[in-house]
């Protein structure tokens, strides 16, 4: 089955719809789907639902499909960094579903292995139980978190081979996976496009079962903010 793909239109054509549900990888700027996320705002798709530990910064990664509006619901874990967010979110444009990060990945990891829900403490006693089932496990509260399943995952690796075998680089190795296996599709983009074979088995983070479609690019590598401080004198 061919899974390399020219570029994000091409790997995107015929999975994108109205109201459909996205999981996409990344933590901030670092190890974004930049070009699949060009190419959803590019296709007009709205009324989307994204669970995405954020949602990027103005004008640049998820932040876009704010802008453009095609953005109905984010599940995420931090909204800083992002002014647009904010208005919309309080201007009542966006609905917002606020998750802790551990529970957050967990949910994605939790999709794509196939269970539909687990308990955790996180939260308890918290907004964030509000409207949850709660049980109590050898004296202490837990709520029920469901696992995520989306019609389309869409993530950021350093390298895969034609089969869909991923290695991540670094902190790009944060959401990108359990986001890759909450996905009904998965399509990755990546840095570069490896000889079937060349990567360390012992080496490979996500296995290409998880990957449908691949393209390659060339990714312009944001960072968020710079800080620096006046030397000390000795």
């Amino acid at each position: 089955m061919k899974k390399v793909y020219a570029n994000a239109t091409e790997a995107l054509d015929g999975l994108l719809h109205d109201g459909m549900f996205i999981s996409a990888g990344g933590f901030g700027l670092c190890g974004i789907p930049e070009l699949l996320i060009d190419a959803i705002v590019d296709s007009g798709v709205k009324d989307l639902t994204i669970a995405s530990n954020n949602c990027g910064v103005d004008g640049f990664g998820l932040g876009k499909l704010l802008d453009t509006k095609q953005i109905r619901k984010m599940i995420s874990s931090y909204v800083g960094e992002n002014a647009e967010f904010m208005r919309q979110y309080l201007s009542g444009e966006l609905e917002l579903e606020f998750n802790p990060q551990g529970t957050l990945a967990e949910r994605m990891r939790a999709g794509g292995s196939g269970i539909a829900g687990f308990y955790t403490k996180t939260g308890v006693g918290t907004v964030i139980a509000e409207g949850k089932d709660v049980k109590v496990f050898d004296g202490e509260e837990y709520i029920l978190e469901r696992g995520i399943v989306a019609d389309l995952a869409i993530v950021k690796a350093w390298k895969a081979d034609d089969t869909g075998n991923l290695v991540f680089r670094k902190t790009a190795r944060n959401f990108n996976p359990p986001a890759a296996m909450s996905g009904k599709i998965c399509v990755v983009e990546v840095e570069e496009i490896v000889e079937r074979g060349s990567l360390d088995p012992d080496n490979i983070h996500l296995p290409g079962i998880y990957v449908h479609r691949i393209i390659q690019g060339e990714h312009e590598k944001r960072i968020e903010k710079v800080t620096t401080r006046k030397r000390e004198e000795v």
